[in-house]
């Protein structure tokens, strides 16, 4: 294992979970991007007898100091806890169970209850949740979803999230552990949104409704009780962002004058499925305009920013259109696939904009894809039009939201099943 001071927790409980733990880490001074050429050449000089050291049995200085991951099997423990809730919650809090909200007591009758929810096998594993790659069983799932504050009819949902975040091309293991905001957002298509309740309308972000509310929380704590990304350890987030906390909507289907993105993705109409984007934040978009081409520009004028992930990576880029904006698009001619175009071609930025050290790397990770790259290259947003996702959601007003996205992930969606 090679990672720099600041990673030393994370390289080790990946090596403890990867079934490494006893293995030495080589550790580099961090930060990296402060430092001139000739600094960086003396360090790698020096690293590489580091790791001649250690490769030939010298002792791993980051073995004491590193707090490693328990192994974890598809089984859950009963552990005897408080009765009383602040005393519960104080204890959830030291053992770093908590999300930092209170939780409900994960009793073994909630956990009954739960579970009555699906009609899968409750040690049956859904799938290893990286960093930490902890086995999450549908009994695992169904404790978070009780301290979240879940109902036992979300509980499928939940499961297929967690199958879809599970995917190798969601990159879980990079959202997880990278020092971006990114942060899964969790979308319901079908007829079982509007079962559960789930808000596709006014607020659909925001706070009100417990179905979002609790499915994405529920989710945060898997990532974390189960996954092992425990905030400054396995979590190495800079700033992080309010959707760490929780991240879900429903598509609003009766107010999208086009395909609604399940049938998109190649599902039936009347089927129940569940799309995760690794998402790194959003931006309002308001604007009155009611001349589709003007919208349209402003929109994608708005997701042109040279410090985007999508830029550096190629990424996958989302847009929530709210149903006002929804129809004077439509009005205007615009389909799906034209909107995609449009905004691809309106939103191609100028390489010269970028940080000089961030258009070294721009260059690194699309030259290849453009052919070339220069200051005057003009660089798309995605690899192409079909990578811009879209959804309409939200109630009336003149906004919509752009959501940019980590970059090195993409979009999966899976079908819920009970």
């Amino acid at each position: 294992m090679v990672c720099s001071t600041a990673f030393i927790t994370l390289g080790r409980s990946q090596l403890k979970a990867l079934g490494g733990g006893s293995l030495p880490i080589a550790v580099m001074p961090h930060p990296f991007g402060v430092r001139t050429r000739g600094e960086v050449r003396e360090l790698a000089e020096i690293f590489v007898d580091e790791i001649v050291r250690l490769a030939t049995g010298g002792a791993d200085k980051t073995a004491q100091a590193a707090k490693a991951v328990a192994a974890k099997s598809a089984g859950a423990a009963t552990v005897a806890l408080p009765n009383d809730l602040v005393a519960f919650n104080e204890e959830c809090e030291r053992r770093r169970w908590s999300d930092g909200l209170p939780l409900v007591p994960p009793t073994v009758s909630r956990v009954e209850q739960m579970l009555a929810g699906s009609k899968r096998a409750r040690h049956e594993v859904v799938a290893r949740v990286a960093p930490g790659f902890g086995e999450a069983s549908v009994e695992r799932i169904a404790i978070n979803a009780v301290m979240a504050g879940c109902r036992p009819e979300y509980l499928p949902v939940l499961i297929a999230v967690v199958e879809a975040v599970a995917e190798q091309s969601f990159n879980i293991q990079g959202i997880q552990a990278t020092t971006n905001s990114a942060a899964p957002w969790i979308i319901v298509n079908g007829p079982l949104a509007t079962a559960l309740g789930l808000n596709a309308g006014l607020n659909c972000l925001g706070q009100g409704t417990r179905a979002n509310a609790t499915l994405g929380r529920a989710l945060r704590l898997i990532l974390q009780n189960i996954g092992g990304a425990l905030p400054g350890e396995m979590d190495r987030a800079t700033h992080g962002q309010p959707g760490k906390y929780s991240f879900c909507c429903a598509e609003n289907e009766t107010a999208n004058p086009w395909t609604p993105l399940h049938v998109e993705r190649g599902f039936r109409a009347d089927e129940n499925v569940v799309t995760v984007v690794g998402a790194a934040g959003t931006l309002n978009l308001n604007s009155h305009s009611k001349d589709a081409a003007d919208l349209l520009r402003v929109i994608a004028t708005s997701m042109t920013y040279p410090t985007s992930n999508d830029f550096h990576f190629a990424g996958e880029p989302w847009l929530i259109l709210s149903p006002e904006h929804a129809e004077v698009l439509a009005r205007g001619g615009y389909d799906k696939a034209k909107l995609k175009a449009e905004i691809w071609a309106l939103s191609k930025m100028p390489a010269a904009r970028f940080a000089r050290k961030d258009y070294d790397r721009a260059e690194h990770t699309r030259s290849g894809e453009l052919g070339g790259f220069a200051p005057e290259t003009l660089v798309p947003i995605s690899p192409s039009p079909r990578d811009i996702g879209i959804i309409v959601a939200g109630g009336p007003g003149t906004h919509s939201v752009y959501v940019p996205t980590f970059g090195q992930t993409r979009a999966v969606s899976r079908r819920i099943t009970a």
